[in-house]
């Protein structure tokens, strides 16, 4: 397997790596549910079908892609980065192909963060991000861990006063003292 290169590796000279974390593992949910409802299938064909060589030769085969499937998909999961500099926003994903979408935090003139029943139990949320009248790639970033942190910090950058933020290592002052 090709291994993707680190994402630190497109970050610019001149910007600092605020936030780097992969989706909550909460994404894979639906996948595990999916490769084990067809898994236990697959277990009830087997069962109930006529033994011979053809149905358990399908059935295994048709396991095997289910796993092979489940593990491809877990492997996506575990390389794809959502990180977050001091200039921009971006997301890396991919093994053979590797795409990394970026947004500059200076076109952002929203942010927007969506929390479900879910999302509140196990930690994970919802950013949404627009731009100035345009649809970006990475206008929607589901399954964020730690979504208030993430949230907070990623104001800051974007509407705080430059350069003086808590999460670029500065506090800015409070409103009412300026």
């Amino acid at each position: 397997m090709l291994a993707p290169r680190e994402i630190d590796e497109y970050l610019l000279p001149t910007e600092r790596r605020v936030i780097r974390v992969r989706m909550h593992w909460a994404v894979m949910a639906n996948n595990l549910f999916l490769t084990g409802l067809f898994l236990l299938l697959l277990i009830v064909a087997q069962h109930y079908l006529p033994t011979s060589a053809l149905v358990d030769n399908l059935t295994f085969y048709l396991a095997l892609a289910a796993v092979l499937r489940f593990t491809l998909q877990t492997i996506l999961w575990w390389i794809e980065r959502i990180v977050i500099t001091d200039k921009r926003v971006m997301l890396a994903e991919g093994i053979i192909t590797h795409n990394v979408g970026m947004m500059p935090l200076s076109k952002v003139t929203d942010l927007t963060f969506r929390r479900t029943f879910g999302g509140r139990i196990l930690g994970y949320g919802t950013l949404i991000v627009e731009s100035a009248g345009q649809i970006q790639a990475l206008n929607k970033i589901k399954y964020m861990p730690r979504p208030e942190e993430i949230y907070e910090a990623l104001s800051e950058l974007i509407f705080g006063e430059k350069g003086k933020t808590r999460a670029t290592g500065m506090l800015a002052r409070p409103r009412w003292n300026r």
